[in-house]
C-alpha cells in the first residue's frame, strides 16, 4: 500500500511536547474522513506509516459498505501511551487534527482513552466519542462489539443455519474494550469461550464475569473452536496461523486481521467463513457517527444490529460470484463510491453539508 492511494498524508511534529504523528486521509468521495487516532510504541516512522495508511484504506470502505455518509482516515501517534502520552502531546495533536478543517475527525483507538479524546477536544472541535459534550457517546468499544456479536450470529445463519449461540465455542484473542464486552454478550447465550491476552490479568477478570477458560497468547491460535475472534491487533490471519487453525469461522472486531489479501483466499479454500473485518466491526463507527448527528443510543444500538443483514447478503454475494467474502464486501464498497462519487471528488468543509454539530464553523 502506496501513500499515492491516498488523498492526503500529514506528518505531524511539535518539539515541545514531543508529538511525532502521521494522519492519513484516505478517500473523501462519501463525506469527510473519519477515524480513530491510535498511540503506539512504532520501531519506526516507516512502520507507523504502514499502519496508519493501512487502518485509513479500512475505514473507507468500513464507512462505504456500512452505507454511511463517511471517507476513510486514521491517524497514530508514535509513542508508549503508558509513557509517552501528556496533556501538551494531545493538545497539540488536536491542533493538527483543526489545521485539517473538518476534512479529518478523530476518535478513540489502541493507547487513546476518552479522557484523552476530551483533551484533544481543547484544540479542535473535530473529535467524536467524547462524555463531556452534549449529545456525546463515550468508548465506542461497547458498540463494536456488539456489533461484531451480531456479526457472528449471522456467520452462525450461514455455517450451522440458525443464529443461536448457545453451545457454541468461541476462541476470543484480546480482551480489551471490545473484547471483554463481546464475551459477556457471548456468555449470554450460552457459548463456551476462551480468551487470551497479552495482559493477563485483564484476560483472567473477562474469565471471571464470563466463565471463558483463559490460555496463553500464543496458544489462542491452537484452540478448537467454532469461532476464531480475533479483537486484538491486525495481521494475526497469516502464513503461519493460518495452518494452526481449527475452526469453522473466523470474525472478530480487530482491524486489518488479514495480513495479505491472499490470507482471505486461503481461508476460502480451507471452508473457513471469513466475516470481512471492515463490515463485522463497523459498530464503533456507526456509533460516532451518529454522534456528529445527534447521538440516539437506541438508533446507534438499532443500526449495529443491521450487521447481520449487511453480512448475510455479502455471504450471497460471495457466493454467487464464487469469490472469497472479503473481495466480495470490497466490491460492495468500492460500488458504492463510484456510483456516489464522481472522479477527482474530495470533501471539504462547506456549509450546508457539514454533520450538524460542526454547522457553525
Amino acid at each position: 500500500m502506496a501513500e499515492a492511494s491516498h488523498e492526503q498524508v500529514v506528518y505531524c511534529r511539535d518539539a515541545a511536547s514531543g508529538l511525532r504523528a502521521i494522519i492519513a486521509i484516505h478517500d473523501t468521495t462519501l463525506g469527510p474522513a473519519l477515524g480513530g487516532t491510535r498511540m503506539w510504541p512504532y520501531r519506526s516512522e516507516l512502520e507507523a506509516l504502514t499502519d496508519v495508511l493501512r487502518l485509513s484504506e479500512g475505514m473507507t470502505y468500513k464507512a462505504a459498505v456500512t452505507g454511511l455518509n463517511l471517507g476513510g482516515g486514521k491517524a497514530v501517534i508514535l509513542g508508549d501511551p503508558t509513557r509517552d502520552k501528556s496533556e501538551a502531546l494531545l493538545r497539540a495533536h488536536g491542533r493538527f487534527v483543526d489545521s485539517l478543517g473538518g476534512r479529518y475527525i478523530t476518535a478513540e483507538d489502541v493507547g487513546i482513552t476518552v479522557a484523552d479524546v476530551e483533551t484533544m477536544a481543547m484544540e479542535t472541535r473535530f473529535v467524536t466519542g467524547v462524555l463531556s459534550a452534549p449529545g456525546g457517546s463515550g468508548d465506542p468499544g461497547p458498540a463494536t462489539a456488539f456489533g461484531v456479536y451480531h456479526g457472528i450470529r449471522a456467520c452462525a445463519t450461514r455455517v450451522w443455519g440458525a443464529p443461536e449461540l448457545g453451545g457454541r465455542r468461541v476462541a476470543i484473542q484480546g480482551a480489551g474494550s471490545v473484547g471483554s464486552h463481546l464475551a459477556r454478550h457471548l456468555a449470554g447465550e450460552d457459548a463456551r469461550l476462551w480468551v487470551s491476552d497479552l495482559d493477563a490479568a485483564r484476560a483472567r477478570r473477562v474469565a471471571d464475569a464470563t466463565g471463558a477458560v483463559v490460555v496463553d497468547p500464543e496458544a489462542i491460535f491452537d484452540v478448537e473452536a467454532d469461532v476464531f475472534a480475533p479483537c486484538a491487533l491486525g495481521a494475526v490471519v497469516n502464513d503461519a496461523t493460518i495452518p494452526r487453525l481449527r475452526v469453522r469461522v473466523v470474525a472478530g472486531a480487530a482491524n486489518n486481521q488479514l495480513a495479505e489479501d491472499r490470507h482471505g483466499d486461503e481461508l476460502a479454500r480451507r471452508g473457513i467463513l471469513y466475516a470481512p473485518d471492515f463490515v463485522i466491526n463497523a459498530g464503533g463507527l456507526i456509533n460516532v457517527y451518529l454522534e456528529l448527528q445527534g447521538y440516539d443510543p437506541e438508533l446507534a444500538r438499532s443500526k449495529a444490529r443491521g450487521i447481520y443483514d449487511t453480512l448475510l447478503a455479502i455471504f450471497e454475494r460471495a457466493e454467487a460470484d464464487a469469490i472469497p467474502t472479503h473481495r466480495a464486501a470490497e466490491r460492495l464498497a468500492e460500488a458504492r463510491i463510484r456510483d456516489v462519487g464522481r472522479a477527482g471528488r474530495i470533501w471539504t468543509p462547506r456549509r450546508g453539508v457539514r454533520p450538524r454539530r460542526f454547522a457553525d464553523l
